[in-house]
């Protein structure tokens, strides 16, 4: 399995809470854009995140462009899943470590 970046947790844990777009990812985890956009676009080459663009119809009657809707695959939350594990193992060694 692919080894996460703490950004990379950090925007599958906001699809996997139901962010779909963007600026609702950015807003949840509070990373800027040039740290949620790549980050997307590196997951959906691992397979771990899905998208797909937004109806014209739905945009065009909302007054705005276009937004590309980001999902987790079933991949992305085993990975999920497999990553938060290991920084909850890896926090618990370095708290030990602290108070030693």
């Amino acid at each position: 399995m692919a080894t996460l970046s703490y950004a990379a947790l950090f925007v599958l844990q906001a699809l996997a809470q139901g962010h779909r777009f963007g600026f609702h990812i950015m807003d949840a985890t509070g990373l800027p854009s040039g740290t949620v956009y790549p980050a997307l676009r590196r997951l959906e080459g691992l397979h771990f995140v899905t998208s797909t663009w937004e109806q014209d119809d739905a945009a065009k009657k909302a007054g705005r462009p276009r937004r590309r809707n980001y999902q987790l695959s079933k991949s992305g939350r085993e990975q999920l899943v497999e990553a938060e594990a290991r920084y909850r193992a890896v926090s618990k060694l370095f708290t030990k470590r602290g108070r030693a």
